[in-house]
């Protein structure tokens, strides 16, 4: 369900599975069960998406971060994989998001309020591309809208037109930020989904080639 990756004095940063609901399957209960205290959520990842979430120790810690997110000064890296070649390389993609009648989210020109995601995709093979996310704002289904807008839907995304897979190829690599003036640090790659686990080597350089 999940991994442990580090118990900080105001916060513990876990690894989700793909395939597991933030909100269902007892997720954040049996986290605080396996830790023994209470935890304050203070951002969530998708089902089909595996990898970093932080939970701090108290509301007030709870409060700073969250209001870190907000304020865009939390580095986020995700890895995501794609079988359908890119409109684009690399680059950024910004505009807002609708939900549609069936749940999903489309990506619209208009900049009201608008996400924005920086990426850069590498090839691993003929038919698979890597994709480095790095998500500035955080909205529902983001890098997920923008992946298909891409023309490069995230491998095992059924929903926004992906390839049928073992897994959601979507994972939240890497967290940055400071807090209370000390600088945290925090990576893990995906442990589950047979292209990543192949392709991990190649994966790893090329993430090291970027200083991620």
């Amino acid at each position: 369900m999940y991994k442990l990756i580090a118990d900080e004095t105001h916060f513990v940063v876990v690894s989700k599975d793909s395939g597991i609901s933030f909100h269902g399957e007892g997720f954040v209960a049996k986290i605080k069960e396996d830790m023994g205290y209470e935890l304050f959520a203070v951002h969530r990842i998708d089902k089909i998406t595996s990898g970093l979430l932080i939970f701090a120790k108290t509301k007030e810690v709870a409060d700073k971060l969250s209001k870190m997110f907000q304020n865009k000064t939390i580095d986020k890296t995700y890895l995501a994989l794609s079988d359908q070649r890119p409109g684009k390389k690399q680059g950024q993609i910004k505009g807002d998001l609708k939900k549609t009648r069936n749940g999903s989210y489309k990506l619209l020109r208009s900049m009201d309020n608008p996400s924005m995601t920086s990426f850069h995709s590498s090839l691993l093979e003929d038919t698979l591309r890597l994709f480095i996310l790095s998500p500035i704002t955080g909205r529902t289904h983001q890098l997920r809208v923008v992946m298909k807008s891409l023309g490069s839907p995230i491998l095992g995304d059924m929903r926004y037109g992906g390839s049928e897979a073992d897994r959601g190829y979507l994972h939240c690599y890497a967290l940055k930020f400071n807090l209370d003036d000390i600088s945290y640090s925090f990576q893990f790659f995906p442990d589950s989904g047979k292209k990543f686990l192949k392709y991990e080597h190649k994966i790893k350089e090329i993430i090291n080639g970027k200083s991620i």
